[in-house]
């Protein structure tokens, strides 16, 4: 399969490039959300937009209202959030939680999915509980109480989890803390009784919570998929949001390198610009070789993973790996090559770097993904 997009994908992307630039820029979204202080660290307006243009319910299927599109799709329009820097659920609540819910019953779908395809409802993950990325081991319990379950135990970094209108948890129901089996998969509504939000503002101006259940009583209706069979679940929502994370990422480095190249082709010093200095023409060159190799392995990934190939979960590390890696180079290196001006709050190039630092730890850092290629290899 050839590592471009279709010509209805190109005409996809060519649309979402637009309305991104025009409403999810910088300076409307960004940086108007950070100057008023904002507690949801999105714009629900923006969201509703995403909606009108069908973008929120695009990996849902026909049957529950959406438009039944894959990751290739999805991917395109992360990656225009990346490069706009755009606050918004897309990924938490269109990708993963939709991948989610896909697993649930009619009755689930039809609580939550209209909502998010309307864009009136938001969905966070709640899977890690320690300050780095180890879905592999789960502690929060979920015990069995009369005809439901009572939650108890805390998760860390839920992206909008205190604005979230349901909160998606994978929950341990059975067995010990690192069993591949025993996971259970709920979504716990916002008004639940027990839950505790502490807020935090992260790096990239986005929110946060530290989640604490405290014997929430869920109904079996919460229940998404098969007690304690929810790991290849959960897999399948680790993989749509590590492949989402990284066309985010590609999107930050080109909207960081397309910054950057503009600055040299503008900027001067001691007569030149500051382009036409060999020195500076080999790093802009490098680092545009190593964004073509990043965005085919994204693409690659995310073919895989619409086909259903048992090579689709190598090729989302390698993604996550590869994208993780480029992405922060390229912010590194667009910043320096800014100069001093690059580490003021005045340009937007240091946003970039800030936006980079939250995505590389989301749903796994470039070394833990490195481990899992290994891994996944037989090494």
């Amino acid at each position: 399969m050839p590592l471009f997009h279709t010509e209805d994908q190109a005409m996809l992307a060519a649309s979402v490039a637009g309305f991104m630039a025009d409403e999810g820029n910088i300076k409307k979204q960004l940086r108007s959300l950070r100057a008023s202080n904002c507690q949801d660290g999105f714009a629900h307006a923006l969201w509703k937009q995403f909606a009108e243009l069908g973008l929120t319910g695009m990996l849902a299927s026909e049957a529950d209202g959406g438009l039944a599109m894959g990751h290739v799709e999805a991917g395109i329009v992360l990656a225009e959030i990346g490069r706009n820097l755009t606050p918004s659920p897309f990924l938490t609540t269109s990708v993963m939680g939709v991948t989610a819910l896909a697993g649930g019953s009619d009755d689930l779908r039809g609580r939550w999915l209209p909502g998010v395809i309307a864009g009136d409802t938001v969905l966070a993950m709640a899977i890690d509980e320690g300050p780095k990325h180890r879905p592999q081991s789960i502690a929060v319990r979920a015990e069995r109480a009369g005809n439901g379950f009572r939650l108890s135990g805390k998760k860390q970094f839920v992206v909008q989890g205190a604005s979230a209108d349901a909160i998606i948890v994978a929950a341990r129901t059975a067995g010990r803390d690192d069993d591949a089996d025993g996971v259970t998969l709920f979504a716990v509504p916002r008004d639940a009784a027990g839950i505790g939000h502490n807020a935090v503002r992260l790096l990239d101006s986005s929110m946060a919570s530290h989640v604490t259940f405290d014997n929430v009583e869920l109904d079996g209706d919460c229940v998404i998929g098969d007690v304690d069979g929810g790991r290849a679940l959960l897999n399948s929502v680790l993989n749509a949001g590590r492949s989402g994370a990284a066309a985010e990422q590609t999107g930050v480095a080109s909207g960081a390198f397309d910054m950057t190249t503009a600055y040299l082709k503008t900027r001067k010093q001691f007569g030149k610009l500051i382009g036409e200095f060999q020195a500076l023409q080999h790093r802009a060159a490098h680092l545009y070789s190593e964004l073509e190799i990043a965005h085919a392995v994204v693409i690659k990934a995310q073919q895989l993973l619409d086909g259903g190939s048992d090579r689709a979960e190598l090729m989302v590390a390698a993604a996550k790996a590869k994208a993780g890696q480029v992405c922060n180079l390229t912010v590194r290196e667009s910043v320096q090559m800014h100069g001093g001006v690059g580490m003021t709050d005045e340009y937007d190039i240091g946003l970039y770097m800030k936006r980079d630092r939250a995505l590389a730890e989301f749903m796994g850092d470039q070394f833990y993904h490195t481990e899992r290629v290994a891994q996944l290899s037989g090494y």
